[in-house]
């Protein structure tokens, strides 16, 4: 059901600094944001091979991602797997045993579909299962 890490997503307090920095230190360029008003945060992509970096900023006081700034700092905040079908990575999961944070999919950046695996459920990292949209690199 998983075919690749789709996005690793990195929690940063200031999106625009984090993306000067991609870009300046490691020659990389963002080709996507948005904001996702429903999760309190603003995402930008950046394409690398077939995988992306997601750069993740808080919107308000009460994100999840702001949570975790505040708890840990800037770092690694999810890595996320591409599937064909999100509901059923969610129910193989929690078939399995795993935590799950989202039952049923819901929306994602760039018109994707998502869902999330508690960390506790796989080595302390949260995951991600992600459905693709169609838009390498969006």
């Amino acid at each position: 059901m998983l075919s690749r890490i789709d996005h690793v997503g990195i929690a940063v307090r200031d999106l625009d600094e984090a993306i000067r920095t991609y870009e300046r230190r490691l020659g990389l360029r963002s080709t996507g944001r948005e904001r996702l008003e429903h999760e309190g945060i603003e995402v930008a992509m950046i394409p690398i091979g077939e995988s992306r970096i997601e750069l993740i900023s808080p919107l308000r006081p009460d994100s999840t991602v702001e949570k975790f700034l505040r708890d840990r700092g800037e770092a690694v905040h999810h890595v996320a797997y591409a599937t064909d079908d999100v509901a059923a990575s969610l129910e193989h999961a929690g078939t399995a045993g795993a935590q799950l944070l989202d039952e049923a999919p819901r929306a994602g950046a760039h018109g994707t579909r998502i869902g999330f695996v508690h960390p506790k459920s796989v080595c302390g990292v949260l995951t991600e299962f992600v459905e693709a949209d169609g838009q390498p690199g969006a």
